[in-house]
């Protein structure tokens, strides 16, 4: 007896449409030629219930995008979020054969060799869910898995096959801990332990106890505006970026930029538990900052008197 993929499933508000879906993920509907081509490539059958969803949309980005799971990854205590799901192709990015393909993450990113790369997630690179072929064989029927390249590749089972995984997937609204989220980092943001670095950097200056209160003001502000700590190009982030060049540079008056690069995730960019930090950084994104800031002549001027009186104050 034949059985039919995805029996009964709905797939009427399965996708959600949007151009970074379209762009980089969505491509043709595969035709057998390409399917083969891939499988050989890949070495791996691909499941049946995987190439009935992709000859129905070829790739992209689910409305429910969390799995639960049963232990906690890198990502949450009791579920894994993927980002989308790759198509059969070449040309798109997030696809099978794409630059960021299956074969990318085992061979660039050194994942185990065990299947396929089919789902990237939010971490951009540092998880993924793959098919997992060890038990059935290359031509067999595979498991879904959750590896995790923080911990040292570690696999967590999730579905005992793709449609599973698929009927499995779940909203975000059943993992939403914004709030809960928004408040913690808020009280990290009044009450938070500054780094060693950040400490010893706010106590050389004239007013230690002044600059801490304008440090953490801002971070509110951002929390406020954001609902979580984050650095990024908004007005209140890059006055965070001055004041911690600003800071540096008053205590290592012959700084360069690659010092300063190098030691800037030991200011408010790493931490854990109630340490005041992001939690991470865009080692880029801080790196064009200081290049534009050294274009435009960077100094311990950088910090005004008139702008730190309005840190003192507690205002952007």
């Amino acid at each position: 007896m034949t059985t039919i993929p995805f029996d009964g499933f709905d797939l009427t508000d399965f996708w959600e449409d949007s151009e970074y879906a379209r762009k980089d993920y969505i491509s043709d509907p595969p035709d057998d030629a390409l399917i083969q081509a891939l499988e050989h490539e890949l070495g791996y059958r691909l499941p049946a219930s995987y190439l009935w969803l992709m000859k129905r949309q070829n790739g992209g980005i689910p409305r429910n995008l969390n799995f639960p799971t049963d232990v906690a990854t890198s990502w949450a205590e009791d579920h894994i979020a993927i980002t989308g799901i790759m198509g059969i192709g070449r040309e798109k990015a997030n696809s099978l054969g794409g630059s960021f393909g299956s074969r990318f993450w085992t061979e660039e990113w050194e994942y185990p060799d065990i299947g396929i790369a089919i789902c990237d997630c939010p971490s951009a690179g540092h998880d993924m869910v793959f098919l997992d072929y060890r038990q059935c064989g290359a031509q067999g029927e595979p498991a879904v898995v959750h590896v995790d390249q923080e911990d040292d590749y570690r696999i967590t089972p999730l579905a005992e096959n793709f449609e599973s995984f698929i009927r499995g997937l779940v909203h975000d609204d059943v993992y939403d801990t914004s709030a809960e989220d928004k408040q913690a980092d808020l009280d990290m943001a009044q009450h938070g332990s500054f780094s060693a670095t950040l400490a010893d950097l706010c106590a050389r200056t004239d007013a230690p106890a002044d600059i801490e209160k304008a440090i953490r003001e801002i971070a509110r502000q951002i929390i406020e505006e954001k609902g979580f700590f984050a650095l990024h190009a908004d007005e209140c982030s890059l006055l965070l970026y001055d004041i911690q060049f600003w800071l540096y540079a008053s205590a290592h008056p012959d700084v360069t930029a690659g010092k300063y690069l190098e030691d800037y995730p030991n200011i408010i960019a790493s931490g854990f538990g109630n340490d005041f930090c992001t939690g991470g950084y865009a080692p880029g994104f801080v790196e064009d900052w200081l290049k534009a800031r050294i274009a435009r002549g960077i100094s311990k001027s950088i910090m005004p008197r008139s702008r730190l009186a309005k840190m003192h104050a507690g205002h952007s």
